[in-house]
């Protein structure tokens, strides 16, 4: 990678800021809901029993879709997902989001790949200086947790149906 790429990609996420000064004091799941963005991402949370999951101690990364990302979804995918028959398959969608460790925005650019807790692996890059992670862009970085870190994606990531 070009060092001005890089550069650029750096000054970019080490200049996100937390969603509030006291983010660090809240949970995953905690910070997710004060932030008011992931609402779809909490109720799913929910319908796959991972709640306890990501307030536990972690910690954990999180590439976590906005309610907008859930909308890019095909019409009927979400309310399908969060039937009490597909809780498996949510989870299993749910937990390709989530990386074991604390990975920040800075460690993430020099990856090309993580395991999920899926055991699944993501593919990290970058795209005219934006960290990706799959096909969904990182729209905002280092959202720091009392149990991790939370990097906001533009896209559900979902895991290769193999």
């Amino acid at each position: 990678m070009e060092s001005a790429s890089f550069a650029v990609i750096l000054s970019v996420l080490m200049g996100v800021v937390p969603v509030s000064a006291g983010a660090a004091h809240k949970n995953i799941v905690e910070t997710a809901i004060a932030a008011g963005t992931f609402s779809t991402l909490v109720t799913a949370l929910q319908a796959a029993d991972l709640v306890n999951t990501l307030k536990g101690p972690g910690p954990f990364t999180v590439f976590a879709p906005t309610d907008d990302a859930f909308k890019k979804l095909p019409a009927g995918t979400v309310e399908s997902l969060l039937k009490p028959e597909n809780k498996d398959k949510l989870r299993a969608i749910l937990t390709y989001h989530v990386v074991s460790g604390d990975v920040t925005g800075a460690q993430a650019i020099r990856l090309s790949s993580a395991k999920t807790l899926n055991g699944g692996e993501l593919r990290i890059s970058t795209h005219d200086g934006t960290l990706m992670v799959n096909d969904a862009k990182v729209v905002k970085a280092d959202i720091a947790a009392s149990n991790g870190v939370i990097h906001v994606v533009d896209t559900v990531i979902l895991p290769d149906s193999n």
